[in-house]
């Protein structure tokens, strides 16, 4: 069974930067299979819907909903079955957990505070 682990979150002050990681763990090849394909951030907000935060495919395309769109930025290192995000000029409505997916695979997540 592959497991997703996010961290990096915190508590920053609006303009600060953050970057979160995901790290996939479990058999090697389920691991894998899962890290290379189509990954994604989300995040929820206290009293909100899940929504998508970012996507990098498997050949390497990225997506973003606009509400970060050059502001995040979302990586992959194969070499070390992590995804990353980089969030930059972090605004008070970043403030969320973030969560990371592969397949039908979901981090526990990580907690992101943006003070003003």
């Amino acid at each position: 069974q592959v497991h997703l682990v996010e961290s990096g979150g915190g508590l920053v002050q609006a303009g600060g930067s953050l970057r979160l990681a995901c790290a996939a763990s479990g058999p090697i090849i389920d691991t894998i299979i899962v890290i290379t394909n189509t990954m994604g951030w989300y995040r929820q907000a206290p009293g909100k819907q899940r929504e998508l935060v970012a996507t990098i495919a498997r050949g390497g395309s990225t997506n973003y909903t606009g509400s970060v769109e050059g502001r995040f930025t979302i990586s992959r290192d194969n070499t070390k079955n992590t995804v990353y995000l980089q969030m930059n000029s972090l605004k008070p409505e970043d403030t969320a957990v973030y969560y990371c997916n592969g397949g039908n695979v979901w981090g526990k997540g990580t907690p992101v505070t943006v003070s003003s």
